[in-house]
Formats: C-alpha cells, sequence, structure tokens
C-alpha cells in the first residue's frame, strides 16, 4: 500500500537540503539537490515504516486519488 507523507524540506546555509517529517518518527535525510534529498527521505520513511513493529496501515493516511503537489520550476 503506498502512504502519502509530508516533508518539511528547508535549505541549508551550507547549501545541502534537509527533510524531516511529523508523519514518520525519525525521518531526517539530508542531500545536495531537492531530488536526491527526496529520494533518501523516500528510502529512510521507508526503512523505519518497516521497522516499527507497532504500525498499522491506519498510522499513515492512505495516498488519494488526487492531491496538490508543489511543482517547483528552475527559470
Amino acid at each position: 500500500m503506498e502512504h502519502m507523507i509530508q516533508l518539511h524540506i528547508e535549505k541549508l546555509p551550507e547549501g545541502f537540503y534537509l527533510a524531516t517529517s511529523d508523519a514518520v518518527q525519525g525521518l531526517v535525510a539530508q542531500g545536495r539537490t531537492l531530488q536526491e534529498t527526496i529520494e533518501i527521505a523516500r528510502d529512510v520513511a521507508k526503512k523505519l515504516i518497516e521497522s516499527q513493529t507497532d504500525f498499522t496501515d491506519d498510522t499513515l493516511p492512505p495516498l488519494r486519488e488526487s492531491f496538490d503537489y508543489p511543482l517547483i520550476v528552475a527559470v
């Protein structure tokens, strides 16, 4: 089952990006680019969710048929 997890991403003064999430306790990911940071966060979230013995499919909301997605375009 797929779940949508809200990430909080901030650009650090050193130029890296840091992703955290209130939905998955312990999720912290850092990357050189937004794409790399999101990919790392996805892997970390999956591992954290798989390792939680008390995790159920009700813990996170399921992926909906439609949702808003912030599209970042560099011009």
